[in-house]
């Protein structure tokens, strides 16, 4: 794959209209000298979105492109539709990039990598034992994947949909050997904070066009982590009131940089640079784009 010089990427999703994918992997191209051309396939408008991603799916393919970003809502329904996954993809049962490789579609999830480098890099000794998740979607199996993979001892789930978090904890526990993968309902936050060592947010709560918080600023405390995925705004409302009690914290951004290092290198071989990715995010994110 590292020999070629042209390739045709897309991304497909809800909403994607600003995401920093175009840039992230125009300017990572750049820099090796080839040609990328990365394309918005948005799903809005077309219908059902299962639908309208098969339709997408099959369309890129018979179109000559080299892969695929998928993001909400699409991360699990594309997985049906996919030849083989990786390790990760199958494991979760999401997908965040599909690779194009002789007549077959591969799945993978960088989502997984791309968390768990941003966490090590940002709060390498923040310790991990008991850590609160909010979120139970794609985006939600992928990061508490990364926390069990760090060593995480018990995990607890928490999603608005009790039934999705108690599926995607049940299905971690099939996988976790020693750990503990349990749901719970928001109503037991307050208790299950007073304990934990970090907190995990996986939801929209709190980016563009979401805004708020996912939950109430008083369960928050010194000597708490919290990790936050969302990107945009790179500084959400809740790493502004975790800040504001001394609690350590990790933006989404170093995430976003990084599944999108891990998905470049998938597409073409190379090895991306990434330290120039983490910098572009925050270039990108100071300027509004």
């Amino acid at each position: 794959m590292a020999e070629r010089s042209t390739y045709l990427i897309g991304l497909i999703g809800s909403g994607i209209g600003t995401s920093f994918s175009p840039e992230l992997h125009h300017r990572e191209a750049d820099r090796h000298h080839i040609r990328l051309v990365y394309r918005i396939l948005d799903i809005d408008g077309h219908g059902d979105p299962a639908d309208a991603l098969v339709g997408l799916l099959h369309a890129a393919q018979d179109s000559g492109f080299d892969g695929l970003n998928i993001t909400h809502p699409c991360k699990q329904l594309v997985v049906p539709h996919l030849d083989r996954l990786s390790e990760d993809a199958a494991a979760l049962g999401a997908v965040n990039t599909v690779v194009f490789s002789d007549g077959r579609t591969v799945g993978h999830n960088t989502d997984v990598t791309g968390f768990g480098s941003s966490f090590v890099r940002a709060l390498p000794d923040a310790p991990r034992r008991r850590v609160v998740q909010l979120g139970a979607g794609g985006a939600g199996a992928a990061v508490a994947h990364a926390m069990l993979r760090m060593g995480t001892e018990h995990l607890y789930i928490v999603d608005t949909d009790i039934r999705r978090a108690a599926g995607l904890a049940k299905a971690l526990a099939a996988r976790a050997g020693t750990a503990q993968v349990t749901s719970a309902g928001s109503a037991e936050l307050a208790r299950l904070l007073a304990d934990a060592d970090g907190l995990v947010h996986a939801t929209p709560t709190g980016m563009v066009g979401h805004p708020g918080m996912p939950l109430p600023a008083a369960l928050l405390r010194n000597g708490l982590w919290v990790a936050d995925i969302v990107y945009r705004p790179m500084l959400t409302e809740l790493l502004t009131a975790a800040r504001a009690v001394g609690a350590r914290t990790l933006g989404g951004g170093g995430m976003v940089a990084l599944q999108a290092a891990d998905a470049f290198q998938l597409f073409t071989g190379l090895e991306p640079h990434r330290e120039l990715m983490l910098a572009d995010v925050a270039l990108l994110a100071s300027a509004g784009r």
